[in-house]
């Protein structure tokens, strides 16, 4: 029955991605329009629900386009590397309560038995970016190469705080497993079980995580690689037809697969004190245990969708530094502090208060910096005379 039910959640997580990638389309339509006092997509269907099916249809129909100079087989190729890259990390997700691995019951995944799920999702994640790089230089575009070019700085940047700062939540677990993850954060004591999620311990790890995660799925304010003020449209600004959709539902299933990594790895998963516990068994509770998981995920891809339309788009050089001067520093900082805690046995709740104390310490050197460091342009008159003539 192992095979039967492999296939069974192939169809579900499929299924369920393509329809949840056209319908968040829909939601952030709608949410921006609600920030921007616009009404949004309205006009097919009741609500404008069956918008995302008409841009659908209209993908389909429309012309695909090649342009004269580009590198055919690359140019095809690229879209289909950045889906098949994104679809293949959801496969180590788990979507609901796994069963005893071998009991016979229905997984809830594709294979959410894998030791090193969190380790494949960020290794298969990351050969996305082969996807745009290629999209971009075999377009030959100008604007198109430099986001490819900036996509591959931003990634293979980010990837370093990303994987540090899951390593706390490793030695918390002992696993990488997603299902252990959850499991580690369940306990039966009601309002108490709330304490274990692991948000409470590793604040500062969730932060760069998310972050970084962001960054990674080129999600404002870190679309860099294709941000239409510098780059007209970016590694895809010649991508028509399918071949521009493949890339758009890539990123929105980048997108779901953070929202569970983060509901998984630091808001309990499907945990939830009194309704969704590791003992509960009434009639239903299976059916609660996913409800509670996809809640939290639809929290957090609402929370990445209002992050776009508040934030102003970092530019590049800020992007770096961002990483390289913060991000990694701290993660660093809050990875020897979770194994200080574990090789002393001490409660997780040092962590915590190692979370703010390095959280003010940053922000007090940044304050520092800023204010008693002279700039560049202040140490070289010249360079801040050639900057204010170019600026003219």
């Amino acid at each position: 029955m192992n095979w039967l039910y492999a296939i069974i959640a192939i169809v579900l997580v499929l299924g369920g991605v393509l329809g949840a990638c056209a319908y968040l389309i829909w939601i952030e339509r709608k949410l921006a329009a609600r920030i921007q006092d616009r009404i949004g997509p309205n006009r097919v269907g009741p609500w404008g629900l069956l918008q995302s099916i008409a841009d659908g249809m209209k993908f389909l129909f429309k012309e695909e386009v090649i342009p004269a100079g580009a590198e055919k087989f690359l140019f095809v190729l690229a879209p289909t590397i950045s889906v098949f890259t994104t679809l293949l990390a959801f496969s180590v997700v788990p979507f609901g309560p796994a069963p005893p691995n071998g009991s016979g019951g229905f997984p809830f995944g594709i294979a959410p038995y894998v030791d090193i799920g969190v380790i494949f999702v960020f290794a298969v994640t990351s050969l996305a970016v082969y996807g745009i790089i290629l999209g971009g230089w075999s377009s030959n575009n100008k604007y198109s190469a430099l986001g490819s070019l900036r996509s591959s700085a931003q990634v293979v940047s980010y990837e370093v705080p990303l994987g540090l700062s899951v390593l706390g939540v490793g030695l918390l677990v002992g696993s990488f497993n997603l299902d252990a993850v959850i499991r580690a954060q369940t306990v039966d004591a009601g309002m108490r079980g709330l304490f274990d999620w692991f948000i409470w311990c590793q604040p500062l790890a969730c932060l760069i995580f998310f972050a970084s995660a962001l960054a990674e799925s080129n999600r404002l304010p870190f679309d860099l690689p294709e941000c239409e003020q510098e780059l007209v449209g970016g590694y895809h600004t010649e991508y028509s037809a399918m071949k521009f959709a493949m890339f758009f539902l890539a990123e929105y299933t980048h997108v779901i697969t953070v929202s569970f990594l983060t509901a998984i790895l630091f808001f309990g998963g499907w945990h939830f004190p009194w309704i969704a516990e590791a003992q509960s068994d009434y009639f239903g509770a299976v059916v609660v245990k996913v409800a509670v998981l996809l809640t939290k995920v639809l929290l957090i891809i609402a929370f990445i969708m209002l992050i776009r339309w508040t934030l102003p788009r970092f530019r590049f050089d800020q992007l770096m530094n961002l990483n390289w001067k913060v991000f990694i520093p701290l993660s660093l900082c809050n990875l020897l502090g979770m194994m200080i805690v574990k090789q002393y046995d001490l409660s997780r709740w040092w962590m915590l208060l190692m979370s703010v104390v390095l959280v003010v310490v940053a922000t007090a050197v940044s304050l520092f910096l800023t204010r008693f460091v002279p700039s560049v342009a202040n140490a070289r008159p010249e360079l801040g005379q050639t900057a204010t003539l170019s600026g003219r």
